[in-house]
């Protein structure tokens, strides 16, 4: 009997924009791929019993975890601390825009993952402390809890779980519809074992 796990999902993917631009918090959908993605992780899932399912309350996130969900009977709450990063004012730009309009800023950015906030925005230490709190509370006596979020926002949590200081965020990857299983060392949340990190549930082919 395996203990109740928490699988930690990020979205599917969404439209690409060339030049690339800071998403942040802006409320974008999946893009065609994406929705296959999220499909084919719901498929995968099947066989796996879930008790409750948390995710941002940012459409990405909700529109993934309810096609992951579909055919279910199970609870599904949207949670605004499992949000993605907010960027502020950056927001919509490009790199290069970010440079011009608030010179040094990107920079700075890239000396503090942790700590740094963009003109209006939140640190990484700020977004791991709200979406912590939001793991801490989950009722793993219902079972196995989905929680569909962030690439931002899945980095922290799984920096707090490997005992990785923010600084090491981009260390490993989170790709569109990923699998993140992380198993509770104690009752109550104070801290996880990952078990599973970065499982591609969203491709057709499983290396």
């Amino acid at each position: 009997m395996f203990p109740p796990r928490i699988l930690l999902m990020r979205h599917g993917q969404v439209r690409q924009q060339d030049p690339r631009r800071f998403l942040g918090q802006q409320d974008v959908v999946l893009d065609a791929t994406g929705r296959q993605q999220a499909e084919l992780a719901g498929q995968r899932l099947q066989g796996l019993d879930i008790g409750l399912a948390l995710c941002s309350d940012l459409i990405r996130a909700e529109e993934t975890a309810k096609t992951v969900l579909r055919g279910r009977e199970v609870e599904l709450m949207a949670d605004p601390r499992l949000r993605e990063i907010c960027l502020g004012q950056w927001q919509g730009l490009t790199q290069q825009e970010v440079e011009e309009r608030f010179p040094g800023e990107h920079e700075a950015r890239g000396a503090d993952l942790a700590g740094f906030r963009p003109t209006g925005g939140e640190s990484f230490r700020d977004v791991q402390l709200r979406a912590k709190s939001c793991l801490e509370e989950l009722p793993l006596s219902q079972g196995n809890v989905l929680v569909v979020a962030h690439s931002g926002v899945n980095r922290t949590l799984l920096c707090h779980a490997l005992g990785l200081d923010l600084a090491g965020l981009f260390s490993f990857g989170q790709d569109y519809c990923c699998l993140n299983v992380l198993l509770p060392e104690t009752e109550g949340g104070a801290g996880w074992r990952v078990d599973q990190l970065n499982y591609p549930l969203g491709r057709e082919t499983v290396l």
